[in-house]
């Protein structure tokens, strides 16, 4: 199976911003993570990472192509406000999990609030870094 994860902004700092809510792990433990739930499945799981909106939405159109069979995105605070995102992924038919370190229901009001999970087909949140191999397992049960 070919994954795709895509982190948005500012979640290439994990072990730098706001520990207390994100954790310790840096961004680095959390792809070695990933890959090693990669190699545990058979998977070939690409992690993509980006601040910008256009490059988030250039690899979701990228991935219409290029035989991704379900995405993992992890949007950050585009998550609320972001329907050009949102728009990107209602084009991508395959399963689709928006992800989440912490728990944005129990965080600042306007958190809870994603204008991308109506076009996925999960939404974990609140389950820090564990979260992503949850994401994986459910793509792999979905096919």
């Amino acid at each position: 199976m070919n994954l795709l994860v895509i982190n948005g902004p500012n979640i290439n700092f994990l072990g730098i911003r706001e520990k207390s809510i994100y954790g310790a792990q840096d961004y680095n433990y959390l792809l070695e993570m990933i890959g090693k739930k990669g190699e545990e499945t058979g998977c070939r799981i690409e992690v993509f990472q980006s601040n910008h909106e256009g490059a988030i939405i250039d690899r979701i159109q990228d991935s219409y192509f290029d035989g991704t069979e379900a995405i993992i995105i992890n949007p950050g605070a585009y998550t609320h406000y972001s329907y050009a995102i949102r728009d990107a992924l209602a084009s991508i038919t395959v399963p689709k999990v928006e992800i989440h370190i912490s728990d944005i229901t129990k965080r600042e009001d306007f958190r809870k609030i994603s204008v991308i999970a109506p076009v996925c087909d999960r939404q974990i949140y609140g389950h820090g870094l564990e979260g992503y191999l949850e994401a994986i397992d459910f793509c792999l049960y979905k096919n």
